[in-house]
């Protein structure tokens, strides 16, 4: 019989050599340095993602990735980083990564309220490297997919936050995440979010690279959210160079009564993957997640979920809007899944789109997997240009069409940049989306007179 050995690209030969010389260096011992070992024996059978694989058919990393970029060693610091940090405006305390790589210096650690605590991943994998090793294990519906195999494998550093059960926190806490961007490297992080039951909490997730040099990211953030315990979380992902190539993972395991609800917003985003896993594993829980994406020149951005409904009486709701200028592509692919036993299950997925020039490309791709027979479940997409008739409402009272279009667009992501119900981290969502509206590219537009 003939054995066939796949070829390995030349980014995939030089992470094996990357992983044989410093997985001894990684932290974590016993079943944590067995899950690196296995998670990277799982990636060396599959490869990076291509697109032959229905997942990541639109997002094809094994052509887009031509080499891997060495991993990050040590944070570099910069008057970028030190400037980013002084503009820091969210009320609430913040917990700083520096290429992936935990800062306690820059980090609200002193005075912590009763309740929460904080460490970094590399402290909690020395300390007690069994009991954090289970947050590496990827859900089922997760399993295959070989970028969280990397990062599994790969992890160096991260956030660990405890939130104690029957906690309120009235200001957010903040995991800010930056890149350098001194030298073109590999950022590999791992945060870890374990909510007591009956705890609330708002988390919002930063990630930023304030260097001139592209970088390639891979990190996933676990949430494990306790019996009726509360979660709003947003996270935006801004201010990377066109170059950067990024895989940005979700995990989310829900209890029982339990409420997750998120908003991530994509700007100025280079290559990304926002990639999110959700799993209901108690009864009577229900999960939102919503994005906004704003997309020019060759950006691409690809929203991929699953939202795995294993207990009865869940509700999920999926809100995705994407504006695509220039020749940049937005993916959306969702699916939510009903297992046999999961009655009474309550989901709504809608994806909508606006494409502001004939170089624009998006991609709709909603399914359900239903196996319970007393369920309500939908799911919508749509692909369009500016209505032309609110164009003309607004010029014939005087607006420029410029004007005009931007207060259309603002109001068609603006639904959902409501969702986000800390008012200061509001305001910095409208900042964000206002920038990129102002700063579009004067290329024609789709109806343009």
């Amino acid at each position: 019989m003939a054995i066939i050995t796949p070829l390995k690209t030349a980014a995939e030969q030089q992470l094996a050599e990357q992983f044989a010389n410093i997985k001894a260096e990684l932290p974590g011992a016993g079943a944590m340095r067995k899950l690196r070992e296995d998670a990277f024996s799982g990636f060396e059978a599959k490869g990076l993602p291509h697109r032959r694989l229905e997942s990541w058919r639109y997002t094809d990393l094994r052509t887009l990735l031509r080499e891997a970029k060495p991993l990050v060693r040590r944070p570099a610091r910069s008057q970028a980083i030190a400037d980013r940090l002084a503009l820091q405006t969210i009320a609430g305390r913040r917990f700083v990564t520096i290429d992936g790589l935990f800062s306690a210096a820059d980090s609200d650690l002193n005075g912590l309220p009763a309740g929460g605590s904080v460490r970094s991943l590399a402290e909690a994998l020395t300390e007690a490297p069994d009991a954090i090793a289970a947050a590496f294990a990827a859900p089922e519906v997760a399993r295959d997919d070989s970028a969280l195999m990397l990062n599994a494998a790969f992890a160096q550093d991260g956030v660990v936050l405890d939130i104690a059960p029957g906690t309120t926190f009235e200001q957010p806490l903040v995991l800010l995440a930056l890149g350098s961007g001194q030298s073109e490297a590999a950022i590999v992080s791992r945060s870890l979010v374990r909510i007591g039951a009956g705890a609330k909490v708002t988390i919002v997730e930063l990630q930023e690279n304030v260097g001139p040099a592209p970088v390639q990211i891979n990190h996933a953030t676990c949430y494990v959210v306790g019996d009726g315990a509360e979660v709003q979380h947003v996270r935006m992902v801004t201010r990377q160079r066109a170059e950067t190539v990024q895989v940005q993972s979700l995990l989310v395991e829900l209890g029982g009564h339990a409420a997750f609800d998120s908003v991530a917003v994509a700007v100025n985003c280079g290559l990304l993957r926002q990639q999110s896993f959700l799993r209901y594993g108690g009864e009577h829980s229900r999960a939102a997640l919503r994005g906004i994406n704003l997309l020019r020149r060759r950006e691409h951005s690809d929203v991929t979920l699953v939202m795995d409904h294993a207990a009865a009486h869940g509700e999920s709701r999926e809100l995705f809007k994407s504006i695509v200028d220039g020749e940049a592509t937005g993916v959306f692919q969702g699916k939510v899944i009903v297992r046999p036993h999961s009655q009474k299950t309550d989901g709504g997925m809608k994806s909508h789109a606006l494409l502001l020039n004939d170089g624009a490309t998006m991609f709709n791709k909603p399914e359900l997997e239903i196996f319970a027979d007393d369920v309500v479940c939908g799911h919508g997409a749509t692909v369009a240009q500016i209505d032309a008739e609110q164009l003309f409402y607004l010029m014939a009272r005087g607006l420029p069409r410029p004007q005009a279009e931007a207060l259309v667009l603002a109001a068609f992501v603006g639904e959902v940049a409501d969702f986000v119900s800390d008012e200061g981290v509001h305001e910095i969502v409208g900042r964000e989306i206002d920038a990129w509206l102002a700063q579009r590219d004067g290329a024609p537009r789709l109806g343009a007179a």
